[in-house]
């Protein structure tokens, strides 16, 4: 669990939630994980009816909406690339009006994992109840005990945020991505996907998030508050990232958008060139995550190919703000602003990238006068005890 510091008082719930993250993560991992022997370990007690689902069935399909689809977007990369699972993500509002003749084994039905901060979101409640009444095993992951989908799915995965009083999802959103990684290590031993080694290594790692985000906040908040004026100017911004930041990229412009009212898209960084370029301008400035896990040769591919894209950015005179691993000084070349990422595997680095880009929704909305806690046409299922 991260030290605590001496109480400070906040001037908003968000900023207040943003820093309750480390210890929120904490309480998550330290329900799934037994991190008190020599190597963390899965318990097995909240584990093992997914662990039996991970075993039986090749394929998942993961159902959510706003944040949490975001979180199933890296849940369908990790999943995919760590464990060799086949994942679909669909949007929670649309998968009840899919066709129902169009599962993979008919006579065997795919898994439906739903991801709701809540419990109670009604598109995703209701592509629960319909993956049910088609015959799927489903799955819950939400963050509130007793709620409507923990006791109607298959299996309750509670995620330990606490209480959210903002609008905003921040500490719901990263302990689901927490959880996302241990699930996804949990199906890469029951597939054979990886050795146990390799996942003990990597169960360390993620334990030791916390710590690294409680360390790294201070900072990242004395920057973006100043940063924040800097872009008050801007009408517009296109967020970028590759493979699994892509979703992080995705999450980046929602925060912006539903806390700032400033518009905000995401997009694959690929993508950039094959019709929003078009859009890019001093008032339409780039949020690239362009970190990268050194160890990883895909990472690295992905880091190059942005690296190329930001040299054409900085000819085209784009303004930039980049998220980038802390001492990369080829990104801080190529780019307006740099925000320092510290090292983390690739599958963890999300979990700490996301932070720095909820700081910037807050203050960019506190610069524009927004009551981030309550942004307007926007609602919440759940924000008391």
């Amino acid at each position: 669990m991260p030290s605590q510091s001496s109480p400070r008082s906040f001037a908003h719930q968000m900023l207040r939630e943003i820093y309750e993250q480390p210890a929120a993560i904490a309480r998550t991992l330290e329900y799934y994980l037994d991190l008190c022997g020599v190597a963390p370990d899965f318990r097995d007690e909240p584990l093992h009816a997914v662990a039996a689902l991970f075993r039986q069935h090749p394929d998942l399909i993961i159902a959510a909406s706003g944040s949490s689809r975001h979180a199933g977007l890296a849940a369908e990369i990790l999943l995919e690339d760590l464990a060799g699972l086949v994942v679909d993500v669909e949007y929670a509002s649309e998968y009840a009006c899919r066709s129902t003749t169009t599962r993979r084994h008919p006579d065997d039905p795919s898994p439906v994992l739903v991801l709701s901060q809540s419990g109670e979101t009604a598109d995703t409640l209701a592509a629960l109840r319909e993956a049910a009444r088609r015959g799927h095993p489903t799955i819950a992951v939400t963050n509130v005990a007793g709620s409507t989908m923990t006791h109607e799915a298959t299996v309750a995965l509670p995620t330990l945020a606490g209480v959210e009083l903002a609008i905003p999802a921040t500490k719901s959103f990263t302990t689901q991505l927490a959880l996302i990684e241990v699930l996804a290590l949990l199906a890469a031993g029951e597939r054979g996907a990886l050795p146990f080694a390799e996942i003990e290594a990597r169960l360390a790692a993620l334990a030791d998030v916390p710590e690294s985000i409680a360390a790294q906040l201070p900072a990242w908040e004395r920057q973006i508050a100043a940063l924040a004026p800097i872009y008050a100017d801007a009408h517009s911004f296109i967020y970028l990232g590759r493979g699994v930041h892509y979703a992080i990229a995705r999450e980046g412009a929602l925060k912006l958008k539903e806390s700032s009212y400033l518009h905000a898209e995401g997009y694959p960084s690929g993508e950039l060139k094959h019709g929003p370029n078009a859009l890019v301008s001093p008032e339409v400035p780039l949020v690239v995550v362009a970190t990268v896990d050194l160890d990883d040769p895909e990472s690295l591919l992905r880091y190059e190919k942005t690296v190329s894209l930001l040299y054409d950015m900085r000819e085209q005179g784009a303004r930039v703000l980049a998220l980038a691993n802390a001492a990369d000084r080829t990104i801080a070349s190529l780019a307006s602003h740099t925000i320092w990422i510290e090292p983390a595997a690739e599958s963890l680095l999300p979990v700490s990238e996301v932070v720095p880009l909820q700081l910037f929704a807050y203050f960019m909305a506190v610069s524009h006068g927004v009551d981030v806690d309550r942004p307007r046409n926007l609602t919440k299922s759940v924000t008391t005890e």
